[in-house]
């Protein structure tokens, strides 16, 4: 089945899948139900099954799953079976925090470069990276092949500087900027706002 025959919200319960696939593998499972990770994740038994029917069979009724192979078949569908080089651009408080958080390259991604435009930030260490000038963003991109950026800006530059990561090929943007961004329709972005995090629970409190 082609990308686009996949809804949207099928692909993005995959990784909450994946995740608790490999929680289960921690726990010295072998093998689990539908049941049981739709007990885990609040979700029903049936729209599991459903979600991984689109891209085949995965497990035997009265059997179940076997979690190393559907481990590795759902990082196949993820493509996340190879490592990602990733750029960061944005050396504030939050992207330093990114930068050096250790659980990306276990899931697939690498961050390969960190980007800012203020002098006092460029050439300082964060972590095992120096802050690179954003003059240095089309060469760097270019050399590593780097399809991939974390977008950790101030709202009022994000929209400039997705413009031009879209210009140099980046094809996915996680967007941690509070604002939305519009870009073409062969470059997907994922937005991440606490704020409206918080919004969406504060309406139940």
């Amino acid at each position: 089945m082609s990308q686009d025959q996949v809804p949207e919200i099928v692909v993005d319960r995959l990784p909450l899948y994946l995740r608790m696939l490999e929680f289960l593998k921690k726990e010295d499972k072998a093998i689990t139900s539908s049941q049981e990770l739709a007990d885990r994740l609040g979700l029903s038994s049936a729209q599991i099954r459903k979600d991984l029917s689109y891209f085949g069979g995965f497990g035997k009724q009265g059997t179940g799953y076997a979690i190393d192979y559907l481990i590795k078949q759902l990082r196949q569908i993820l493509h996340v079976d190879r490592v990602w080089d990733v750029a960061l651009i944005g050396a504030g408080d939050l992207g330093r925090a990114l930068a050096h958080y250790q659980g990306f390259e276990q899931q697939g991604f690498r961050l390969v470069a960190i980007f800012d435009n203020a002098p006092k930030k460029i050439g300082t260490a964060v972590g095992d990276l120096h802050v690179q000038d954003m003059a240095e963003l089309p060469r760097l991109v270019r050399e590593k092949t780097i399809r991939v950026a974390i977008l950790a800006v101030p709202a009022d530059a994000a929209a400039t500087v997705a413009a031009k990561l879209v210009e140099l090929g980046i094809c996915a943007i996680l967007n941690y900027a509070p604002i939305t961004l519009n870009v073409p329709p062969n470059v997907r972005v994922y937005h991440i706002d606490p704020v409206i995090g918080l919004q969406n629970m504060a309406y139940y409190l």
